[in-house]
């Protein structure tokens, strides 16, 4: 069945679906300490951004996320420190964009894992940059291109699903 949303309805998912991201992405630091686990491994920024552009499918939507996300988490928490954060929002910008440049010439899955890790490349030159490259990579390397991998496997599962019910 396809039900049509109306622009009011839409906008109001929208807007629903990030709160919600937004709300979480300032728990996961506490959570983090609560549990004594370090959940920024598991890259949930990224996360976070990818659930909203799965779930609103809107282009100019996914790139206010992936500003609001790092600033926000920031401005509440305190985590990410401001200068990370300033790296994470060109990293999810790449996300976006260039995801958005490939879904519809290569697979999605494909499309995704370029893009983030584009993304991480974008991160980790603005890190060296702005930072210091003393403590360049706190994340192995193997756990960020398992959980780019995960993501990317979950969001083209989830899309190619939606497409095939939706024909």
């Amino acid at each position: 069945m396809n039900v049509t949303l109306s622009r009011t309805e839409k906008l109001s998912k929208m807007v629903g679906v990030d709160v919600a991201l937004l709300v979480a992405i300032c728990v996961v630091p506490a959570l983090s300490h609560l549990l004594a686990v370090p959940l920024y491994m598991m890259n949930p920024m990224l996360l976070c951004l990818l659930a909203g552009m799965l779930l609103v499918r809107d282009r100019r939507n996914a790139y206010v996320l992936a500003v609001a996300l790092p600033l926000v988490s920031m401005l509440t928490t305190g985590m990410p420190v401001p200068m990370k954060a300033l790296c994470m929002v060109p990293e999810l910008l790449t996300v976006v964009a260039l995801f958005h440049l490939l879904e519809r010439r290569v697979p999605v899955f494909v499309a995704l894992v370029a893009a983030i890790l584009a993304g991480k490349v974008v991160f980790y030159a603005l890190k060296a940059l702005l930072i210091a490259p003393v403590l360049l990579v706190e994340t192995q390397w193997w756990m960020q291109l398992a959980t780019a991998v995960l993501y990317a496997g979950l969001f083209s599962l989830i899309l190619t699903h939606r497409t095939f019910k939706n024909r």
